[in-house]
């Protein structure tokens, strides 16, 4: 595997967003196959093999390798701090927010990554980029990926939501805020997660996603 995948892209375009999908696809694949490798030696050796501890120290490795490492006290100099939710401490930049994500919700690296990428796909208004893996030496990974900033946005009604969702081929479920079409499930989709601009424009900047697999 080419390691020039593990450079920064800058966001804009859609061949430049296709890119950005595939080189976190790429870190996605990369981290499987090494934990695949960590996982067969811990039980060689007769240790315990837990999956999210294997791929926090592959990526704390990985990351430390390709230039991606961010020491968890420098992630208070990427932007001011913005609110924090569930899921996500936030750092706001100028045109960008940065979001420190402690797995909370996906439970795995590569399993936040994989949604990282369908949520591009489905929403590529606020498509993410992936900036590193932060943390401290030997403790908690976690990932941190960029997103960009909606200026002088409140959040959009669930009639707005609705009529968005249904744009863009989702039907509604009996739940609030889950969609569906025939091949993802989206849910979260709600107020606090999806803005609305000045001009009317629809944001959904976070949600959470699966593949349906028929």
């Amino acid at each position: 595997m080419n390691d020039d995948i593990f450079q920064s892209i800058p966001q804009g375009g859609d061949r430049t967003k296709d890119s950005e999908n595939s080189r976190i696809t790429a870190i996605a694949n990369k981290l499987e196959g090494l934990c695949a490798v960590y996982e067969a030696q811990l039980r060689d050796g007769s240790q315990h093999v837990n999956r999210l501890e294997t791929e926090q120290r592959v990526a704390e490795t990985l990351a430390k390798a390709e230039g991606f490492w961010i020491p968890m006290m420098d992630v208070f100099h990427l932007g001011e701090p913005g609110p924090s939710g569930h899921e996500n401490d936030t750092y706001v930049g100028e045109t960008v927010i940065y979001k420190v994500n402690n797995l909370l919700n996906s439970g795995s690296i590569v399993a936040l990554l994989r949604k990282v990428v369908m949520h591009n796909l489905i929403f590529p208004d606020t498509a993410y980029s992936f900036y590193g893996f932060a943390g401290f030496d030997g403790r908690t990974v976690q990932p941190v990926i960029i997103q960009p900033r909606i200026a002088e946005a409140r959040p959009a009604t669930r009639i707005m939501i609705e009529t968005y969702m249904a744009a863009l081929g989702f039907e509604k479920t009996t739940e609030e805020g889950r969609f569906r079409n025939e091949r993802y499930e989206v849910w979260d989709v709600l107020p606090r997660n999806v803005l609305v601009d000045a001009e009317g424009d629809i944001f959904v900047v976070d949600a959470e996603i699966k593949e349906l697999i028929n």
